[in-house]
């Protein structure tokens, strides 16, 4: 998951996957200048976080969306 520590976006994610035990590495992309190059690369120049990698694929998750992110990544929904 590509994030930064301001993003409340960010935090709702990482607490759905938590609460989910999804396991998941996070990059912040305010400490990580690549970082920030690839996730504005992915969503068409655009600095969107969370930004989640899933295999070879790239997905923006901003506004928070728990059917979203859910669907995607083939989890429940509900914890």
């Amino acid at each position: 998951m590509f994030s930064t520590t301001w993003c409340v976006d960010c935090r709702r994610a990482k607490k759905f996957l938590k609460e989910r035990g999804v396991d998941f590495s996070e990059v912040n992309i305010d400490e990580e200048p690549d970082a920030e190059e690839l996730v504005l690369e992915v969503n068409d120049g655009r600095r969107k976080v969370p930004t989640i990698k899933v295999g070879d694929r790239y997905f923006a998750c901003s506004p928070f969306d728990p059917y979203l992110l859910s669907s995607e990544l083939c989890i429940p929904l509900n914890k």
